[in-house]
């Protein structure tokens, strides 16, 4: 259960219960881990100080993704209680609601398809930037992708390319960090039951279809996704780099 004994661990993207991100902090928690949790507003604060009291968090940071000023704040924050840390979990992503329920070209537009690949995809860029001075050797940079990144799924619309993007930067910061020992890898989920999904038209429809696929009564939780996470931050995958990985029952594999 010691799995990420002394290992220190940055995680963004924990809005509530729900959230993957909280799936992920959960296991760590569990196996050891020492971890710096963010919030991007009030709202998501006041869980998130409850989180971290419950859960014996000593690190809470504020961090805007869309600001380089507010993520080189939340490292120079951050150097004060960690002078270096050895993993990065990035859950983040964001589209207007508007965006998942229509069809792609009747609703989408330059803004929102901009913004949309800043804040999913460029900010995991920025975050990897920003922070790699205080990376530690075999340090592992995760984030969190979606079968949609690949195939067609209705009503993802913009968030596709989006999530394209992504696991493409995961290859090439990768490549950027060989040198230094560092990974970098994605875990390309599917659908799972988040606050988020839910704003995404008909998801119900999809869940349902997942299941019928995959032929199990339960399909793959937050807590499945944040142990996968614990493995890849854990120094038993240092063999694997540069990889999407899906967490999905095979249903990437199934047609």
């Amino acid at each position: 259960m010691h799995l990420l004994f002394k290992k220190k661990i940055l995680i963004l993207g924990i809005r509530n219960k729900f959230s993957i991100a909280y799936g992920i902090a959960k296991s760590m928690i569990l196996y050891k881990a020492k971890l710096a949790i963010t919030y991007f507003n009030d709202r998501e604060k006041k869980f998130i100080k409850n989180f971290a009291n419950q859960n014996n968090c000593k690190i809470i940071l504020k961090c805007d993704v869309s600001s380089d000023r507010s993520i080189n704040n939340l490292f120079l924050k951050l150097s004060k209680y960690w002078k270096n840390f050895d993993g990065l979990v990035h859950s983040i992503a964001f589209a207007e609601k508007k965006q998942f329920s229509k069809n792609y070209l009747d609703i989408i537009d330059r803004r929102n398809f901009l913004l949309s690949h800043e804040i999913s995809s460029y900010s995991f860029l920025a975050l990897c930037k920003a922070c790699k001075h205080m990376l530690n050797k075999n340090s592992s940079l995760l984030t969190i992708s979606y079968l949609g990144s690949n195939l067609v799924v209705p009503n993802y619309n913009v968030m596709g390319p989006a999530k394209a993007s992504l696991e493409s930067n995961v290859k090439y910061i990768d490549y950027y960090f060989k040198k230094k020992y560092i990974r970098a890898n994605a875990i390309s989920v599917g659908p799972t039951k988040t606050t988020s999904s839910y704003v995404i038209k008909n998801f119900h429809k999809i869940y349902k279809k997942y299941k019928k696929k995959i032929l199990k009564k339960k399909c793959i939780n937050i807590f499945q996704i944040g142990n996968i996470a614990s493995f890849l931050c854990s120094d038993i995958s240092i063999g694997i780099s540069g990889q999407i990985i899906h967490v999905n029952d095979g249903l990437n594999n199934i047609f």
